[in-house]
């Protein structure tokens, strides 16, 4: 258990980033669904609209620091291998 105040602090900031990143992370899980819901229905331009918008939250979920730039990277990457796949068939 804590004992200094400034442990004691540290664990109440910790606890609002906490909330702050699962609200994050539960935004950017809403757009890769919507997309993978587009892409599941065969519709190509509901999904490119997805991906634009997916990509965009992810990137700034990586600026802002609750997700990592490569994993960021690497989501975005296999979405629009996805949606090239979609489009070509």
């Amino acid at each position: 258990m804590a004992n200094t105040p400034g442990a004691k602090k540290a664990i109440r900031k910790i606890a609002r980033r906490t909330e702050v990143n699962k609200a994050r992370r539960s935004r950017v899980r809403t757009f890769l669904r919507r997309f993978e819901e587009a892409v599941a229905k065969g519709d190509a331009e509901a999904a490119k609209t997805a991906f634009v918008e997916a990509q965009s939250e992810l990137m700034r979920a990586v600026s802002k620091g609750v997700v990592h730039k490569n994993t960021g990277s690497r989501k975005v990457s296999r979405l629009a291998a996805q949606l090239k796949k979609l489009a070509a068939a």
